[in-house]
């Protein structure tokens, strides 16, 4: 409905209606033809000539559904427009009680549409085709904003990082775990965990203000520093990297060539913020321990 020029591909996969879930009406057909179906519907009552293919995806949901071509002029714009409004306002499904007490769903079908499309609408729906259907539809922008904490500028994140862990580590009377380096018994403060709202609470209002804007907000950011924190059910851990599993070996070789090539690529945030540094020593941790190991 953007405009005349518009092409469309669409991967039909859960099922939905323009105003909540599908509800079979053909008990012959299975439930993804039946949905396939009516995507294609859709698209010829827009007056496309909707075509069909089968997509090389490892997936059981792989038919696609493509407008290349309309089916009329572009003087019969204003018409078909009408017959769209027409056809979503009667696929509205409105719970009706049975005779027999049942509660059911009334749907008026598109061949009712097929039948009226050559006659006068209502007042209201030729309104409403022509004032906002038509001149007040907003596509979405070409360029997806990212939202994901990813595009916040590094200094901010650095500083929030820096104060959560701060936070944690200073929330009770320092919490130690044993650690045994060569032989030598070590204390690592290993901190205390708080929820997201506790979190939440000792930030300030600009930088709360500026994570919400993001999806998902502080819990995000934390996610993303998997590094120095791990996030479970709600609460907010230092990661203890001793008790991370190993790899195992029988990763496919892709992925442990991988992990190879990233290994000491980044530096570790222990070793440069916390005050008893990393829990690791330097051959064992997966992050280079001064600028000297960086690879």
């Amino acid at each position: 409905r953007s405009s005349y020029s518009c092409c469309y591909f669409v991967l039909p996969c859960c099922f939905f209606d323009f105003h909540g879930k599908y509800s079979r009406r053909q008990s012959k057909k299975t439930q993804y033809r039946e949905y396939l179906d009516f995507v294609a519907q859709v698209g010829s009552v827009c007056g496309f000539d909707v075509e069909e293919d089968c997509l090389r995806i490892p997936s059981t949901k792989r038919v696609c559904l493509i407008g290349k071509n309309r089916t009329y002029p572009p003087t019969e714009c204003a018409v078909i427009d009408k017959q769209i409004t027409h056809y979503i306002n009667n696929r509205q499904t409105c719970a009706v009680v049975t005779c027999d007490g049942r509660v059911g769903f009334n749907h008026k079908d598109h061949s009712d549409v097929c039948k009226e499309a050559g006659s006068e609408l209502p007042e209201n729906e030729t309104e409403t085709a022509g004032a906002i259907w038509m001149p007040g539809f907003q596509p979405r922008e070409k360029v997806e904003q990212i939202r994901n904490c990813a595009s916040l500028p590094r200094d901010f994140v650095d500083d929030v990082v820096l104060s959560v862990a701060n936070l944690l580590l200073n929330a009770t009377p320092q919490k130690s775990c044993s650690n045994m380096h060569g032989g030598n018994m070590n204390t690592w403060n290993q901190g205390e965990s708080l929820s997201l709202k506790e979190v939440a609470e000792h930030l300030n209002k600009e930088t709360l203000k500026r994570l919400k804007s993001e999806y998902g907000g502080l819990q995000t950011l934390l996610k993303n520093n998997h590094q120095v924190f791990e996030v479970l059910n709600g609460r907010v851990h230092i990661r203890d990297w001793r008790k991370e599993k190993p790899s195992r070996k029988t990763k496919p070789e892709v992925k442990r060539r991988l992990s190879a090539e990233a290994f000491k690529t980044r530096l570790c945030w222990f070793f440069i913020h916390h005050p008893d540094g990393c829990s690791l020593p330097s051959e064992s941790c997966p992050y280079a321990h001064g600028t000297e190991e960086l690879r």
